[in-house]
């Protein structure tokens, strides 16, 4: 049984028109406060000042790692950080593919776990490698042996053994537990508890493939805790002590010093018969200070004086007005 109804212009005038208010097209102040629905996944998102100092971290890691599997297989290995971002356990879990090498990590002594994926496309050459072979790609998509699964976990354990050395500042340690089957890495951690995941780009000569990790967001925040105490550390605590240590190194720094008389003139036609040794008289009084230019601005009246064999200046009082050093290039001029 179908209902028609049937509306008049004036409702429909009014429907569009409350649909416009709703997504914000209007140009009316709401007449409320508007609220929006809280979702527990995405609250407390990795910030721009925290995601910058988690890439740093991680970089020095990739660097490190570059260098110990690169010294491990003896060719050229490279190690790049892709991303570092907040996700729950499922998206991890959704990017990584079907057929792949997994483990899982013991973290200590805070007592979690994390998830390590290996792209095939990497550890199978590896493998081959490592046997004596060219480490060249393979075409096929197939399961790793139990063979090749030993062979994996000497990499896998140097992957460990890095970590540990970049996330030291927080005395966590990561050990290696043992290659998990896909079903078995679902239930690793809750599929909606928040991670830091990780994904690093790993090339060897000719195959490029991908290394992501995923830790409790428990991890990011020692980390970022720790990171923050350090740079606290490091900064002045009040704007007065950062001004200080300014001044300290500002009393290093050398300024030029010229001493002259400023606003006088001379006509053309005495200078044009200028010759050497005839005085010129200046329409100055000679009992009157000269300018101390520091940096090209005055900034004291002063008396030229001599200090043994060396000529200086003595500051009577600070000038009134101080030009910028723009103004008093332009009024030389």
């Amino acid at each position: 049984m179908t209902i028609k109804t049937e509306l008049t212009q004036e409702q429909i005038d009014a429907m569009v028109q409350a649909a416009r208010a709703g997504a914000g097209g209007g140009s009316g102040e709401s007449k409320g406060p508007r609220v929006e629905i809280w979702d527990p996944i995405r609250a407390g998102q990795i910030g721009r000042e925290q995601l910058q100092a988690i890439t740093r971290l991680h970089e020095g890691f990739a660097r490190s790692l570059t260098n110990s599997l690169g010294a491990f297989l003896r060719v050229v290995f490279s190690a790049n950080l892709v991303s570092a971002e907040y996700l729950s356990y499922r998206e991890f879990l959704q990017r990584i593919p079907e057929i792949t090498y997994l483990a899982a990590c013991d973290l200590e002594p805070m007592g979690v776990k994390g998830a390590l994926q290996l792209d095939l496309k990497v550890a199978l050459p590896i493998v081959d490698l490592l046997l004596g072979g060219e480490g060249k790609g393979v075409a096929d998509n197939r399961e790793i042996t139990e063979i090749e699964e030993q062979i994996v976990e000497s990499v896998t354990r140097i992957v460990c053994r890095d970590l540990a050395v970049a996330w030291q500042a927080v005395n966590l340690e990561v050990l290696f537990e043992r290659r998990m089957e896909l079903s078995e890495v679902q239930r690793l951690l809750s599929p909606e508890e928040k991670t830091l995941s990780l994904s690093f780009e790993i090339t060897m000569l000719e195959v490029r493939g991908g290394l992501n990790l995923a830790v409790p967001v428990s991890v990011s925040h020692a980390l970022l805790r720790k990171i923050s105490a350090d740079w606290a550390g490091r900064r002045p605590h009040r704007q007065s002590e950062w001004r200080e240590r300014l001044k300290q190194r500002l009393l290093d720094c050398p300024f030029a010093g010229e001493l002259g008389a400023r606003d006088v003139r001379a006509n053309v036609s005495e200078l044009s018969h200028l010759i050497p040794g005839q005085l010129l008289a200046l329409q100055g009084s000679a009992m009157q200070p000269a300018s101390l230019l520091v940096g090209g601005v005055e900034m004291f009246r002063a008396l030229p004086v001599r200090v043994g064999e060396r000529r200086a200046a003595q500051a009577l009082a600070a000038s009134e007005e101080r030009d910028s050093p723009a103004e008093a290039v332009e009024e030389k001029r």
